[in-house]
């Protein structure tokens, strides 16, 4: 099984290496997204620093949401998760190692990305590694969340409404606890059970979800 788990995380790199456009998209909003905020309510220092935890983790909530509703479509269409569901491998296992190979390409850059878009904001240089943790924490969580929708919308021609609609709710611990975090090291506040709690919800998710991302691939390919 972990031959079959690498290969296909492998073949997904490939795939999404042939289509930058859908790797980058995420990544501009999350960009465009922040740079025109301090356009918006000005250049005040103490605003934007007040804001910024806010604003970082709300922009990437949003941009990872932006590159989860074609997760699952093109293999619906080329008739590849057919063959997923009929073969001898666990579903579970071929629906991780994809979420894994998206979130390496989407979310991980957008986790590198962010310590300079957050210094746009007048964030302090000692909360940027508060700032990677939190994301490199909370960002597998919200593609993996969100992939519930994804396979459980991606027999729908536009479910992308319907896809945030399913999956912002579940979102909103991971904003509040992420968010938090940041918001604590701003104030010079320990973060340490922010993160922990961050961490456990990673935990539960990569253990769980790939269930439930199975379960709702075989009801939109039933459908």
């Amino acid at each position: 099984m972990n031959s079959v788990f690498m290969l296909l995380v492998v073949r997904e790199a490939r795939l999404l290496c042939r289509r930058p456009a859908e790797l980058a998209n995420p990544l501009v909003f999350f960009a465009i997204v922040i740079a025109l905020f301090p356009l918006a309510v000005g250049p005040q220092t103490q605003l934007l620093q007040s804001l910024s935890p806010g604003l970082v983790w709300v922009a990437a909530l949003l941009a990872v949401l932006l590159s989860l509703d074609g997760l699952f479509r093109s293999d619906f269409e080329d008739g590849s998760l057919e063959q997923w569901l009929l073969s001898s491998h666990p579903l579970t296992v071929l629906v991780l190692a994809k979420v894994m190979a998206h979130w390496l390409f989407s979310g991980l850059a957008l986790v590198l990305l962010s310590p300079l878009l957050a210094l746009m904001l007048g964030l302090p240089g000692r909360c940027l590694p508060v700032l990677l943790a939190s994301l490199l924490l909370g960002t597998p969580i919200l593609s993996l969340l969100g992939a519930i929708g994804a396979a459980l919308t991606v027999g729908l021609k536009r479910g992308g409404l319907l896809l945030a609609l399913l999956i912002l709710p579940l979102y909103i611990p991971v904003l509040i606890l992420g968010s938090g975090a940041l918001q604590a090291s701003l104030q010079g506040l320990p973060v340490a059970g922010h993160l922990l709690w961050l961490a456990s919800l990673t935990a539960l998710t990569v253990t769980l979800t790939p269930f439930a991302i199975a379960a709702g691939l075989k009801i939109s390919v039933s459908e």
